[in-house]
């Protein structure tokens, strides 16, 4: 069955000042808002060029008292279209639903509160208004969003409006019914509710490139927004079923539907794949067109990173091929040791560069070639950038044979041992170097193929040299000859999925045996082991001991099917399945006992310091390959066809991918196998 939005609400998330956690956000394709900890409250309401910034609004005050002085706990529950949000205060229940509304640059909140007691009410409900509103048409660089302060405040009729100093971009915050009061910085109510009545108001706060433009905006949606929540909710319900419906007017492609009773698989798949089409961007503003951005709301907000992409690439390949061919194109026109990735005001380059990019443009040409069989996208010269990517390595070669990739920033950022020759990307130029080779035979150059297939053999025995014997990791090996252990899961996945049939049966029992002994959690797991030295280094969980960054699980799951370890793959899961239930996987999450779990689920970080991790990460994608291609075994080459030998362990054995389509023909695949529609 197709999913609705109902199929991804999140567990009630209950929070109160100074909780850890990482508030919500949403996205309608322009851009994207993110909740504040107060019932009506947003911040990071941004539609590139134009940035409502960091700035909260849209604050309430009950009788004067800023609620979340009070004390009093917010119950927030995320769905695709909106985000409801629910407390108690004083004899009074207080909802609201935040959305964004279709095609515009506005958020909308609607505020209802509910009078618990026998006897009439008379409030005073004050929504605290402000902004710092701008708009850059420059690269977004920074991590954090553009702000104007300083700006020309004037008071409408049901309104506020704020005009940026320098850009003149505007925004326009007010309510409908119109405000009893209206101050520079407020909106004034005096509520008269009835015993177990309901008073309402809506608010909406919508951005421009002029005031104009904001007050028409504005006007369009203040009296409207239960229809237009309600709107919201109809067009995302149309989005979901078009993630799994050939031939949709929303993408280039479609993801095949998942039909099992396997309530945690299910789970797992759906939202890994709306973790990708979260961050979709149809933005006019966009030079290069259709855009996925890689963080959300909050962070980067118009960039796209190699690494991140390459993570989901299966899904991209399957969902939207033309927006990946198109990237593809991009990134192969730049240097890609010269940046992480792109974004789209400029189509300019972002940098510093990630050593992964070689392997990461290699991944991404692989499932994008192999999949839709667009054998004329392979030209002279993107068969000379693959060969390229494949033979970069030896440009870092060190005396020892592999590749030094320098220092921190250019590999983990956070883990200081993490440094020069690693075994991950290492053994991922293996598999880069194979990639090529098959390439140039296609192309008939055997000579050449049989070459880099050699090259791979040499290094994948170098790649050996940093394993720790007996120990299940790897080493780090320093410029002077050192070696450092290094207990990282991007090793123990990494070299098990691109050089796997180089190991030893021994070395992945090994390996098996450390990840479920120092990384693995009930729902989450350690990016590094808290038995590394280096876990003194940093606090940041997406790539330290205290929790691990989105795809890391799920990469980590296609290493445990590989090397068949199926039953402790599918007793994961069911944690895993746990840590869906807060909106898409953020970009990090902290393992459980470090960090209160969220209804069983391990927490999201948050975007803070010294944390700094966004509520979404784009790479949520790998979560839908593992069923994919780990599950059901689907095994899709490049000229030799398209075969599966699932692994459902202890799934039901009537489950189903239906519509899964290979080089323009569909597919079912079932525990039998594959089956080519009629």
């Amino acid at each position: 069955m197709i999913p609705n939005v109902e199929d991804f609400r999140s567990s009630p998330m209950v929070h109160r000042y100074g909780d850890i956690y990482n508030r919500p956000g949403l996205t309608n394709f322009l851009g994207t808002v993110q909740c504040e900890l107060d019932p009506t409250a947003i911040k990071s309401l941004l539609f590139p060029p134009l940035s409502g910034s960091d700035q909260s609004t849209g604050i309430l005050f009950i009788d004067g008292l800023y609620l979340l002085a009070s004390g009093s706990p917010i119950t927030f529950t995320w769905l695709p279209d909106r985000i409801e949000r629910e407390m108690e205060h004083d004899g009074l229940r207080i909802f609201s639903t935040t959305a964004l509304p279709v095609g515009r640059t506005a958020a909308m909140v609607l505020l209802r509160i509910e009078n618990m007691t026998q006897k009439e009410r008379t409030i005073e409900v004050k929504i605290g208004v402000r902004s710092a509103a701008s708009k850059s048409t420059a690269p977004w660089t920074l991590s954090i969003p553009p702000a104007e302060f300083g700006h020309e405040v004037a008071v409408g009729d049901r309104y506020v409006s704020f005009v940026a100093p320098h850009s003149a971009a505007a925004s326009v915050q007010g309510s409908h019914p119109k405000p009893d009061r209206i101050e520079p910085h407020a909106l004034y109510f005096e509520a008269v509710i009835p015993p177990k009545g309901t008073w309402q108001v809506s608010f909406v706060d919508a951005l421009g490139d002029t005031l104009g433009e904001s007050l028409e905006t504005f006007d369009s949606l203040v009296a409207r927004v239960p229809e237009e929540i309600q709107r919201t909710r109809s067009d995302w319900n149309a989005e979901i079923a078009a993630i799994f419906t050939p031939d949709n007017d929303r993408f280039s492609g479609s993801l095949p539907l998942l039909e099992t009773s396997d309530e945690d698989v299910l789970r797992l798949y759906r939202m890994g794949a709306l973790g990708v089409v979260y961050f979709k961007r149809d933005s006019p503003r966009s030079v290069v067109g259709r855009a996925y951005d890689t963080l959300m709301p909050r962070y980067w907000a118009t960039v796209t990173y190699l690494w991140d992409y390459s993570l989901s690439s299966l899904v991209h390949a399957l969902l939207d091929p033309q927006v990946m061919r198109k990237y593809l194109e991009r990134w192969m026109h730049l240097d890609i040791h010269k940046h992480y990735g792109t974004e789209w005001l400029t189509g300019g380059p972002v940098g510093p560069w990630y050593s992964v990019n070689d392997f990461a443009m290699s991944k991404i040409a692989n499932d994008y070639l192999r999949w839709s069989g667009d054998m004329e996208f392979l030209d002279q010269k993107v068969e000379d950038h693959l060969v390229s990517y494949a033979n970069n390595w030896k440009q870092f070669s060190s005396a020892g044979g592999l590749a030094d990739y320098g220092g921190i920033n250019n590999l983990l950022e956070c883990v200081s041992t993490y440094v020069h020759e690693v075994a991950s990307l290492n053994a991922a130029n293996v598999f880069n170097l194979r990639f090529a080779a098959d390439i140039l035979g296609l192309k008939g150059k055997s000579q050449e193929a049989q070459k880099l297939r050699v090259d791979a053999k040499v290094l994948a025995a170098k790649v050996q040299e940093l394993y720790v014997e007996g120990a299940g990791y790897w080493n780090a090996r320093f410029p002077n000859g050192t070696k450092v252990e290094v207990r990282h899961c991007y090793d123990f996945f990494t070299v098990i999925n691109t050089m796997g049939d180089d190991l030893s049966d021994s070395q992945k029992k090994e390996m098996f045996d450390f990840f479920m002994r120092e990384l693995r959690t009930p729902a989450w797991m350690h990016a590094l082991s808290p038995r590394d030295h280096d876990s003194m280094y940093s606090g940041r969980p997406d790539h330290q001991w205290n929790g691990a960054y989105t795809a890391w699980p799920a990469q980590s799951l296609t290493a445990l099917f590989r090397i068949g370890e199926v039953d402790a793959a599918f007793d994961w899961m069911k944690g895993l399945a746990k840590t869906a239930n807060q909106g898409p996987f953020g970009q990090a999450h902290f393992v459980e006992h470090v960090v209160g779990p969220v209804e069983g689920g391990a927490r999201k970080a948050p975007s803070d310091f010294p944390w700094i991790n966004d509520w979404a990460c784009s790479s949520n994608g790998a979560f839908s390959s593992v069923i994919i291609e780990s599950i059901f075994g689907v095994d899709a080459t490049l000229d030799k066809g398209i075969t599966a030998k699932p692994a459902f362990g202890p799934m039901d054995k009537d489950s189903r991918l239906v519509n899964l389509k290979y080089q323009g023909r569909m597919y079912d695949v079932d525990a039998k196998g594959i089956h080519p529609q009629k």
